[in-house]
């Protein structure tokens, strides 16, 4: 089993069917085995970029994550002290938190941005 923390933008192409989701992180996601979970802070960051105006997220996005079968993974303190320890090779408070997470909770992040392995954590870029 492969215990698998979706970023950002995996979430929103799964839910799309957004081709850049390729057929092998498709498999991953899909795979009962696996565990994946989604961020609240992946929900937080769509629902600031959808209120500026820098992303179209579908109405009740949270629910459609639910009903995907993926885990919730809430924002604890532990998460939040972890941010502040991470060196600065990224600037992205969002990205910052998922790779906190990542850490903290033994997942692999699942993401397009090769950058966020410049961290200490698994990352499998799609």
């Amino acid at each position: 089993m492969r215990r698998l923390l979706l970023d950002t933008h995996v979430v929103l192409w799964w839910l799309s069917d957004d081709q850049r989701l390729d057929e092998g992180a498709r498999r991953l996601i899909a795979n009962p085995a696996n565990h994946a979970a989604v961020s609240a802070a992946s929900v937080w960051e769509m629902a600031i970029k959808s209120s500026i105006g820098k992303l179209s997220a579908p109405d009740g996005v949270e629910k459609a994550i639910l009903a995907c079968g993926f885990a919730p993974l809430a924002i604890t303190i532990e998460h939040a002290a972890r941010v502040g320890e991470l060196p600065l090779h990224h600037r992205d408070p969002f990205d910052r938190m998922l790779i906190a997470q990542a850490q903290l909770e033994g997942l692999e992040l699942l993401t397009a941005d090769g950058r966020l392995g410049e961290y200490s954590v698994r990352v499998v870029v799609i």
